[in-house]
């Protein structure tokens, strides 16, 4: 079945996009670090708890990347400003499981083929661990 209309959850996606792109130019770390903090405060349980500490591995990981919003996602941009990776809620678009991604200008590349994304339920020791070497692996 073909679908013609983009969802409600797209739509506020490509909106907050839209929002952020207004700004752009204009924002400092700070800013966008308030940004990403908002950002994981509206999401909703378990997804905030795993966003809390996503958050605090990735800047304590990766101190050079900025703290901002991608399509209303909690971002981390390099010095040229193009997003490396972000995470979602498991409500952004009613998914099971919180999405860790990774973009093109993450430095993953391991062959042939490599993940991009993961999905996370539960932050553990050893998950936080994982998560913290997959960072240092994209941003060296």
């Amino acid at each position: 079945m073909k679908q013609d209309k983009f969802s409600e959850e797209e739509k506020a996606a490509m909106k907050a996009r839209i929002e952020e792109m207004k700004k752009e130019g204009k924002r400092t770390k700070a800013d966008g670090e308030a940004d990403v903090l908002a950002a994981i405060a509206a999401m909703q349980q378990p997804s905030r708890g795993i966003g809390e500490k996503l958050h605090k591995i990735i800047k304590a990981t990766a101190p050079t990347l900025s703290p901002r919003t991608w399509y209303g996602m909690p971002a981390y941009s390099n010095s040229n400003g193009k997003v490396v990776l972000f995470f979602r809620g498991a409500d952004k678009f009613k998914e099971r499981y919180l999405t860790l991604g990774f973009n093109d200008t993450s430095q993953l590349d391991d062959g042939n083929m490599w993940p991009i994304a993961y999905a996370i339920v539960k932050l553990t020791a050893a998950e936080e661990k994982k998560v913290a070497d997959i960072v240092k692996k994209a941003v060296p």
